[in-house]
C-alpha cells in the first residue's frame, strides 16, 4: 500500500489540502457523497454486465 499510483505521503497531504480549500469543508461531504453514489451505480452496472455474460 506504500506505493499506491506512486504517490507519496506528502503528495497525498497537499492534494487534501488543495480540495479543502477549493470546495471547502460543507461541501466534501456532499462530494464524497456523490462519489459514492456514482460508485455504486457503476458496480451494479458491472454485475449487471456480468450476469448477462453467463
Amino acid at each position: 500500500m506504500n506505493h499506491l499510483l506512486f504517490i507519496g505521503v506528502g503528495q497525498i497531504v497537499v492534494i487534501a489540502l488543495v480540495v479543502l480549500l477549493l470546495f471547502g469543508g460543507t461541501k466534501i461531504p456532499e462530494l464524497m457523497k456523490g462519489l459514492g453514489k456514482g460508485y455504486k451505480v457503476f458496480k451494479d452496472e458491472i454485475d449487471s454486465i456480468e450476469k448477462n455474460i453467463k
